[in-house]
């Protein structure tokens, strides 16, 4: 097996996970927002807290939901589940002006490059997640998931909408400040998975 190499970077793409020498990826993060590893970008906060404490986390910025997925299947299932959230901003926030115009740039994507995310990313990004991996978890977080944490008034539609834990098929919702409960939520399927392995050696 190639050594395993400490990672100085997030890995975006299967050869950057080729280059760690990783045979496995914890942790998946989907964000609506192209990736910058600044602490002004909660996509990058979580990821480099969750490596501080030795968990090996991978990014895909900006998945393209309209091709055949393949942003969504090129590094596979993780270990222990995907994380998702719709970028700094809220995706309808980031679309439309409270006049219901639509904006032509976004200041969170390369060139302000408009259209690279989509509305209600959060559901949109978990709804894919949940028919390509049924059995692994999915986290959402961020503003778009904590706003929606609860039945809310929804302004573009123009009607109560119920909790984003529903209309996106996410099994958990982390909101506000993450660091700490995510944290713990990742160590709680470690200890999960672990548990199940040994029930399942244990009934061979």
């Amino acid at each position: 097996m190639a050594e395993q190499k400490e990672a100085y970077m997030f890995p975006t793409s299967v050869k950057e996970v080729e280059a760690l020498g990783w045979d496995y990826i914890d942790v998946i993060l989907f964000s609506g927002d192209a990736f910058v590893d600044h602490p002004s970008f909660g996509t990058a906060c979580i990821a480099r807290w969750l490596q501080k404490w030795g968990w090996r986390v991978a990014v895909v910025p900006q998945p393209n939901w309209r091709d055949d997925l393949r942003d969504f299947k090129k590094l596979g299932a993780p270990r222990l589940y995907f994380g998702v959230n719709a970028g700094a901003m809220d995706s309808m926030v980031n679309h439309y002006t409270a006049s219901k115009r639509l904006r032509h740039d976004d200041a969170y994507t390369p060139d302000g490059k408009f259209g690279q995310r989509p509305d209600y990313a959060v559901t949109v990004y978990t709804k894919i997640l949940k028919k390509l991996y049924p059995d692994v978890p999915v986290v959402i977080g961020g503003v778009e998931a904590s706003l929606r944490r609860l039945t809310h008034y929804d302004y573009w539609k123009d009607c109560l909408m119920p909790s984003v834990l529903v209309t996106s098929g996410a099994d958990y919702l982390c909101y506000g400040m993450g660091e700490k409960p995510m944290l713990e939520l990742t160590r709680g399927w470690k200890f999960s998975a672990e548990a199940v392995t040994i029930c399942t050696r244990f009934r061979r």
